[in-house]
């Protein structure tokens, strides 16, 4: 069984006991969290995609932990015009791990 979950502007495919790493969700480590935007629901054989969303199909999970990604380097340069700018970037992610999913 899986479903698809929209959060943080991204579309996530998601199964029970599957760990994920999506854009930062305000809370504490261990805390519960539910994602009512469920898009798609799948249980093997029958598919259900919602028009945007499922009405009643919910998927809970618990957060693992809150931190940074690795430094992604952003580098501009013009040739020939001494144009140099560097720039560093950490994006913020929630680790959350998928304990059920509720179908209507």
């Amino acid at each position: 069984m899986y479903a698809v979950i929209s959060t943080g502007g991204k579309q996530y495919k998601v199964s029970e006991g599957q760990t994920i790493r999506v854009e930062r969700i305000p809370g504490e480590v261990g805390a519960s969290i539910s994602f009512d935007r469920v898009l798609m629901l799948s249980d093997g054989e029958n598919v259900e995609a919602g028009r945007p969303t499922l009405p009643g199909v919910t998927v809970s999970g618990r957060i693992l932990e809150q931190g940074k990604a690795k430094k992604v380097i952003v580098f501009k340069y013009k040739r020939r015009k001494r144009y140099r700018r560097k720039n560093g970037h950490r994006q913020h992610y929630t680790a959350l791990k998928i304990e059920t999913i509720r179908g209507a």
